[in-house]
């Protein structure tokens, strides 16, 4: 099976990205931050303490985790909206600092490479879960640029309780936690290719990313 990862920090158009090259290439699209967000959800339906590392790894490997037709299931159950919502947001921190669910969820991730060829968003895919694989991609962005990304998604959405300067906020805390992590840390592949987001339309990522993976022949044309 083929990888291509995408990773880089909140805002630079990693999800959106992934999602169309994904389905330009007709492969699977793994949201791994989705994934870490459907373990907090778990965390908070059963009351699991976000502060007990082992309960929140032992749920995280009982858990049944998919990707269908652009929607995240959790048991099955559709959670792509519900994983969005603050409270799953805030809760998902702890969980995707635990370095023993890091591990379960590597582990997950690893065992869907091996089922469909991926196009794979989130963090540390290419530095630690996917050191393999073939194109390895870090999409980076200002921080100005990735806030007002943000800020829009959210007013598509409807949700109008944040300004952009409170994005900018939560966003540099937030990428200081992804760096720091101890597993798991943000930063790009020795091997990535950085593409930088600013001013760049959708179209043109994805068809550079294309461009990356015809050379690496990773497409069929």
């Amino acid at each position: 099976m083929k990888i291509i990862t995408l990773d880089g920090p909140a805002g630079a158009g990693k999800s959106s990205a992934a999602k169309l090259l994904a389905s330009k290439l007709g492969w699977c699209h793994m949201d791994t931050g989705a994934m870490y967000r459907a373990v907090a959800l778990a965390a908070l339906q059963r009351n699991v303490s976000l502060e007990n590392e082992k309960a929140l790894a032992q749920l995280a490997a009982k858990i049944e985790i998919q990707f269908q037709s652009g929607l995240v299931l959790l048991n099955g159950e559709d959670i792509s909206a519900e994983i969005r919502i603050d409270r799953v947001t805030a809760a998902t921190r702890p969980v995707a600092d635990a370095p023993s669910v890091r591990e379960e969820m590597t582990t997950m991730q690893r065992n869907f490479s091996k089922k469909f060829n991926l196009v794979t968003e989130g963090r540390d895919q290419g530095t630690v879960v996917f050191p393999q694989a073939e194109l390895k991609v870090y999409l980076d962005a200002s921080p100005t640029a990735r806030a007002a990304r943000r800020y829009h998604e959210r007013i598509v959405r409807g949700d109008t309780s944040c300004s952009v300067e409170q994005i900018l906020d939560s966003q540099f805390k937030r990428d200081q936690g992804d760096k720091n992590r101890p597993v798991g840390a943000m930063e790009a592949a020795k091997d990535a290719i950085i593409i930088q987001t600013d001013g760049l339309t959708l179209e043109n990522v994805v068809n550079h990313v294309l461009d990356l993976a015809r050379v690496r022949g990773l497409t069929s044309n």
